[in-house]
């Protein structure tokens, strides 16, 4: 058992990722996002998540299968083309995970995920939260419109909003 990473998320709270992540901060994000749609037919949500529940820690989650379950609750699976990624940070781990519907990923591949992870891993580790999320939102957005551009029709099929998972 790892008492460490126990200890670690029992004292993240929603408080800390307010503080990081202002409304200000969502919002503009969600701006990013939005702005993005408007470019392809993918889907883009952003969700952080303060720490995971003592029992969660017990299993011994990893915040990649975290980021699994958060993907299928907020239905990013659940697009007309599988073309949905999702954005997720685990705050009391510093983690931060790429999950992408399988249209997507199959024309990108876990390699490209994984270094827009490490990108902003960088970002965040100098404080740049807002703009980390921003630019991980173009880098996946350009990806979007390379394999799935906006032929001018479709609808938002999911919330631009971010989510923060106290």
């Amino acid at each position: 058992m790892d008492f460490k990473r126990i200890l670690k998320h029992l004292m993240t709270t929603e408080r800390h990722v307010r503080k990081i992540f202002t409304p200000t901060h969502l919002e503009h994000i969600a701006h990013s996002i939005q702005a993005s749609e408007r470019q392809h037919s993918g889907e883009i949500r952003f969700a952080v998540e303060s720490a995971l529940e003592l029992q969660t820690l017990l299993d011994k989650a990893t915040p990649r299968r975290r980021a699994i379950e958060v993907f299928s609750e907020l239905h990013v699976w659940d697009t007309e083309l599988n073309n949905g990624v999702l954005i997720y940070v685990l705050l009391a781990d510093h983690a931060i995970e790429i999950v992408a519907d399988r249209g997507i990923h199959a024309k990108v591949g876990t390699q490209y995920w994984d270094n827009l992870c490490k990108a902003i891993e960088t970002a965040f580790a100098k404080g740049h939260y807002e703009e980390g999320v921003k630019t991980c939102v173009a880098a996946v957005s350009e990806k979007l419109i390379q394999h799935f551009p906006h032929d001018g029709g479709g609808e938002n099929e999911l919330p631009d909003t971010p989510v923060v998972i106290a």
